[in-house]
C-alpha cells in the first residue's frame, strides 16, 4: 500500500525532508528551511523528496542549488526513460519501480528523478511511490542509510526487490494456469496468459533501460559516491539482470502455454471437421438415392410394388454397410 500521506497536501512540494547525520538517523526538516539549508557539520546531509508537479520546485532548483535549466526541466518533466549522467559534481538519474496505487499495472512504472551533489539529494515523483517511504522509515529508526551515496544505493536496491515481487506473482500465475484443465476455459486461460506476456514486455522495456542507467551510476558517478556504495550498485545490478532473465522465462513459459492451449484447439476443431467430413462422405451417396427416388416422374421402378420402399430402405443399408467397410479398409475410420 502507498503512504497516505504522499496524497495529500503538505508542506509546499515537500512531501517529506530529512536532514541525514552520518549515523543512520535523521531529524525532519520542513521546506521554508530546506530552501535554506546549510551543513552545520560535516556528516549533515539534506534529503528532501518533492511532487515534481507542484509550483515553485522548479525554481528552487534553479535558483537555490544553481542546477542548469536543461537539467532542470528533465527533473520535473514526465520524460521517465531510465537514464543517469554526472555534470560536474552531480548526478543526475531517472529511476523507475512498480506502481502498486490501486488499478495499476505491474507494467504501469512510475518514475523518480533524483539530483545530488553529495551533501543534497534532492528526490522527486508526481504518483505516489513507497520506495521512497521505505528508506525514510530505516531512518526515523536510526539504521538508515549514513550518507546520500547509501541513501541512493538503497532507493535502487528497494525498487528492484518489488520488481521481483511482481516477477514472482506472474510465475505464480503461469504455474497455476499449467495446472488447470484447458477444456473448462480455454478462452479465459489466453486472455490471462496474454496479460502475463503483456506485463513481461513493460516491465522488460523499463527495467532494461534501468539496468543501463544503474551502471552508469556505478562508472560515472562523482567521487562523493564512494567505492563501498558503487559495489552495492554493482549488487543491485547483478539482481536486476537475474530478474531481466526470469522475464524472458516467463514470457517464453506464457508463449510455450499459448501454443499449447492453441494446438489443443486446433486439434479439436481438426477433429470436429474430420467427423464432418467422414459422416458427409457416408450419407453424399445415401442422399442422392433418395433424392433421385423422390423426383417423382413417371418411369420410376418400384412405385407400383407394393415393396418398394423396403426394397429402397435395403439398397441404402447396404450402400451404408458398403462405405463403412471401404472406409475401414482405407483407415479412415
Amino acid at each position: 500500500m502507498n503512504d497516505p500521506r504522499d496524497t495529500n497536501e503538505l508542506d509546499g512540494p515537500l512531501l517529506f525532508g530529512r536532514v541525514l547525520d552520518g549515523k543512520g538517523g535523521g531529524r525532519p526538516i520542513g521546506w521554508d528551511e530546506a530552501r535554506e539549508w546549510q551543513p552545520a557539520g560535516p556528516d549533515e546531509v539534506l534529503w528532501v523528496h518533492l511532487c515534481r508537479n507542484r509550483p515553485g520546485v522548479q525554481e528552487w532548483l534553479e535558483g537555490s542549488l544553481s542546477v542548469p535549466e536543461p537539467t532542470a526541466e528533465l527533473l520535473v518533466s514526465d520524460s521517465t526513460r531510465p537514464r543517469a549522467f554526472s555534470e560536474g559534481g552531480t548526478l543526475v538519474s531517472t529511476l523507475r519501480g512498480i506502481n502498486f496505487n490501486p488499478g495499476a499495472e505491474p507494467e504501469d512504472m512510475i518514475s523518480m528523478q533524483l539530483w545530488c551533489d553529495g551533501r543534497r539529494l534532492v528526490t522527486l515523483r508526481r504518483l505516489a511511490l513507497q520506495t521512497p517511504r521505505d528508506v525514510l522509515a530505516l531512518i526515523d529508526r536510526g539504521i538508515g542509510p549514513p550518507d546520500a551515496g547509501a541513501t541512493i544505493t538503497l532507493l535502487a536496491e528497494f525498487m528492484i526487490a518489488r520488481m521481483n515481487q511482481s516477477i514472482v506473482d506472474m510465475n505464480d500465475v503461469i504455474d497455476a494456469l499449467e495446472e488447470e484443465d484447458p477444456e473448462k476455459d480455454p478462452e479465459g486461460m489466453l486472455g490471462r496468459i496474454a496479460a502475463i506476456r503483456r506485463n513481461c514486455l513493460g516491465l522488460k522495456r523499463h527495467m532494461s533501460p534501468q539496468h543501463e542507467a544503474l551502471e552508469r551510476i556505478s562508472r560515472e558517478a562523482p567521487a562523493w559516491f564512494e567505492d563501498h556504495d558503487r559495489r552495492e550498485i554493482a549488487e543491485s545490478i547483478d539482481r536486476l539482470r537475474r530478474y531481466l532473465d526470469d522475464i524472458d522465462i516467463s514470457k517464453e513459459s506464457a508463449v510455450v502455454l499459448m501454443d499449447e492451449l492453441r494446438a489443443r484447439a486446433l486439434a479439436s476443431n481438426e477433429k470436429a471437421t474430420y467427423v464432418l467430413t467422414i459422416v458427409a462422405g457416408i450419407f453424399l451417396p445415401l442422399g442422392f438415392l433418395t433424392g433421385l427416388f423422390g423426383i417423382n416422374v413417371g418411369g420410376m421402378p418400384w412405385t407400383d410394388t407394393v415393396d418398394g420402399f423396403w426394397l429402397v430402405t435395403a439398397a441404402c443399408l447396404a450402400i451404408f454397410v458398403g462405405l463403412v467397410g471401404l472406409f475401414k479398409k482405407l483407415d479412415w475410420l
